[in-house]
């Protein structure tokens, strides 16, 4: 069963976004791993955005959530699933299923320390220009 992709609904919660870890990796130097929760309140979804040149990796902790990338049909991940954004992979649906529970993902990041040094939390997420005045608040501490 296919899902039809709605446009985006700026009216609706925006997810929270906290850093928790930040790591120089010694085993390919000039690279970071980054991890951050991403917290869905109820009814809550992020508006298209990129993740530039990061490869990010999701794990849904809990909660149910509509996922599309690029041109792929809308997929539906429950706690436990995963998947991958590659480098230059625009995030087009990102939304909790549920109007009443929350839903919580862990993004693992692999970027170019650089790039995070010079950008901050904006390397990390590009939201699409038309949302842009619906940006996520820079974490307190900045990226740790």
């Amino acid at each position: 069963m296919s899902i039809r992709e709605e446009p985006y609904d700026r009216t609706r919660p925006l997810p929270t976004i906290q850093p928790i870890y930040h790591h120089k990796l010694t085993n390919s130097p000039g690279k970071s791993h980054i991890g951050v929760l991403v917290q869905f309140p109820p009814n809550a979804a992020s508006p298209p955005h990129r993740h530039g040149v990061a490869s990010v990796s999701a794990y849904l902790i809990s909660g149910t959530l509509q996922n599309k990338m690029n041109d792929e049909p809308i997929r539906v991940f429950e706690a436990g699933g995963s998947w991958l954004e590659k480098p230059g992979c625009h995030h087009n649906v990102s939304a909790n299923v549920s109007k009443t529970e929350s839903a919580t993902l862990l993004a693992t990041f692999v970027i170019d320390t650089e790039t995070v040094e010079r950008e901050g939390f904006a390397a990390l997420i590009q939201v699409d220009e038309e949302y842009r005045d619906l940006v996520f608040e820079e974490p307190k501490g900045g990226i740790l």
